[in-house]
């Protein structure tokens, strides 16, 4: 009996932590409106949330009495602070879908496919099978890239630190010249092509993780690039490294004058993602985004397969109006 008492009392311990914890982490969270420092707490929003319902649960039922009430408190802080932070995109409306039938589709893949890819040639094979007209790539060393022109059926628009856009017609013409200072740029490709009505053009991304504070500028730069293009007839598309309770994607998703189509679509991890030693039955981040301008409409955005790569693709069918 003695022993049992001694468990309860250090899981109340563990318990009473995780709450001030969670409790703690949600709410300096909401700090990332000021600080980009904070703003990293945001992402692991869900993490808090889960943590905190934890410990409310624990309160309502084996808590000891005298603990009852401030482990509730701290639970349910937690919670509320989290909620807050998440509602805003479960709650957002979700692009409406135009009518298969809609005429001038495109279909698109977006997909880091890992510098550390475990099937190659799965990924390749499912890429082919899609038929798509574009592919967007991040980390798109030389062994992936060799066997997706292998087959002849694409031209590569390279770009840099590892990002490429694959297509099946040729670009209409090369992009303009970015320039120094090259530190300042995120991964990234573009490539632009006719169409019904006027040419389009595709931006692929790949920014480095918030816990990096030239992220920042990465975004500042990428805005100022976007300015210079017909953003009516934009795609941009890619691995932002963030997720859409953060601050930093929230003043991006307004900043830019286009529309996100992806709605909290939880793209990472797909494999496993610390020395190939712990995996995760579920994506826990969705961290791959889709934004168009105000001449697409959106046919589907679905998730696709678990491949070989630590991320899932991103599968968009949009229709270009005329």
């Amino acid at each position: 009996m003695a022993n049992m008492g001694m468990i309860l009392k250090a899981v109340s311990g563990l318990m009473f932590a995780a709450g001030i914890l969670c409790a703690c982490a949600a709410l300096l969270a909401h700090g990332g409106r000021f600080s980009a420092r904070l703003d990293v707490l945001t992402h692991f929003a869900p993490f808090w949330l889960a943590g905190a319902a934890l410990v409310l649960a624990y309160a309502l039922w084996p808590c000891p009495p005298t603990l009852r009430a401030s482990m509730a408190g701290l639970g349910l802080i937690g919670a509320l602070a989290s909620v807050a932070l998440i509602a805003p995109e479960i709650l957002r409306t979700p692009e409406p879908e135009a009518p298969a039938t809609t005429p001038n589709q495109i279909k698109i893949i977006q997909f880091n496919t890992w510098g550390r890819n475990q099937d190659l040639i799965g990924t390749v094979r499912w890429i082919e099978n899609q038929h798509a007209d574009i592919i967007v790539m991040e980390e798109c060393d030389g062994p992936i890239r060799e066997l997706l022109m292998a087959g002849g059926h694409y031209h590569i628009s390279r770009g840099m630190l590892g990002v490429a856009i694959f297509s099946r017609a040729p670009p209409s013409h090369k992009p303009f010249f970015l320039g120094p200072p090259w530190e300042d740029w995120p991964g990234i490709a573009r490539a632009t092509f006719t169409a019904p009505g006027g040419d389009f053009s595709v931006v692929g991304l790949h920014l480095t993780w918030p816990t990096q504070s030239w992220q920042k500028t990465q975004r500042r730069r990428v805005a100022e690039m976007l300015g210079r293009y017909d953003k009516n007839r934009l795609v941009v598309i890619g691995d932002f490294n963030l997720t859409p309770w953060s601050f930093a994607l929230l003043h991006q998703d307004q900043d830019w004058g286009l529309r996100r189509l992806d709605k909290a679509m939880f793209s990472w991890p797909a494999r496993p993602f610390w020395r190939g030693r712990i995996a995760s039955p579920v994506p826990l981040l969705p961290i791959d985004h889709v934004y168009v301008g105000a001449d697409w409409q959106m046919i589907s955005i679905n998730r696709g397969p678990r491949l070989g790569s630590d991320h899932f693709p991103v599968v968009v069918t949009l229709a270009l109006k005329p």
